[in-house]
């Protein structure tokens, strides 16, 4: 069953779109035309009352009438859906709660996408750090050296992870760098077990990071949010807040298989 548009508790000031809402949430809940008769018993709506607004919204394009007397959504609801959609940046979604999570943990927060065979950071809650992983919006990094990184390797067809072992060389920063494909491939595998990974000073001496991964509305991995501390003060207790956070986010995107922040299912 398809969730009803009208999901809002409040009741609109106006009559007839409150009738309106009404009619479409009946329209949402079926897959297959409705016919009119059904639409006024489902609102309890006179049967002139709802075909008056069905034909209003069929001029409007908000419902079709594939056959007389049936009725289903239109097409305008997909078009106006992909407006929104497209102006829905994950940036913009996920800063307030980066800045939240970045409130308690006291660590900077990052928010960072896939370009290629590295990592860019997009976004970052941080009232100042010294660690280079986080110096500046717009920096890079290796997929194998990152946390956010490796969420992005282990969504990838082993194929395609051997592919890039090749391209890269696996070239190292640190003494804790993983350089050799049958580690990598480990490591993956326990990423893919938990969806959640971990940076263990591989990037940068000193540095750790864990993160999670931010899916949109059609479950794919598009962002990963990361907590990048000082190894000695990245603490275990960050790792349900940090899911928590990636979940609200992508919640907030659509991803259907995300759960919604409490207080706002």
């Amino acid at each position: 069953m398809k969730t009803p548009i009208c999901a809002s508790r409040q009741t609109p000031s106006i009559q007839v779109i409150e009738r309106i809402y009404a009619v479409l949430a009946v329209l949402a809940a079926r897959e297959e035309a409705v016919s009119l008769k059904e639409i006024s018993e489902a609102t309890g709506l006179h049967a002139s009352t709802a075909h008056r607004i069905l034909n209003d919204l069929v001029i409007g394009r908000v419902v079709e009438r594939p056959d007389s007397g049936s009725y289903r959504l239109g097409l305008r609801l997909l078009e106006l859906g992909n407006l929104v959609k497209a102006r829905l940046s994950v940036r913009e979604v996920a800063i307030p709660r980066m800045r939240e999570l970045h409130r308690v943990t006291q660590q900077p927060v990052n928010l960072s996408i896939r370009q290629g065979d590295e990592i860019v950071y997009i976004e970052r809650s941080s009232e100042r750090s010294g660690m280079q992983v986080v110096r500046a919006i717009g920096g890079h990094a290796p997929l194998h050296l990152t946390s956010t990184g490796k969420l992005f390797l282990a969504d990838d067809e082993p194929q395609r992870v051997r592919a890039y072992a090749t391209r890269t060389g696996l070239a190292g920063n640190t003494r804790n760098s993983i350089t050799k494909l049958e580690n990598l491939e480990r490591e993956l595998t326990r990423i893919r077990q938990h969806q959640f990974a971990r940076d263990d000073e591989e990037l940068e001496l000193g540095v750790s990071c864990i993160a999670a991964g931010i899916h949109d509305d059609q479950n794919r991995l598009i962002a990963g949010l990361s907590i990048s501390a000082p190894t000695d003060r990245l603490e275990e207790s960050w790792q349900p807040k940090l899911r928590a956070t990636a979940q609200a986010i992508s919640w907030a995107l659509g991803c259907p298989n995300a759960s919604p922040p409490a207080g706002e299912a």
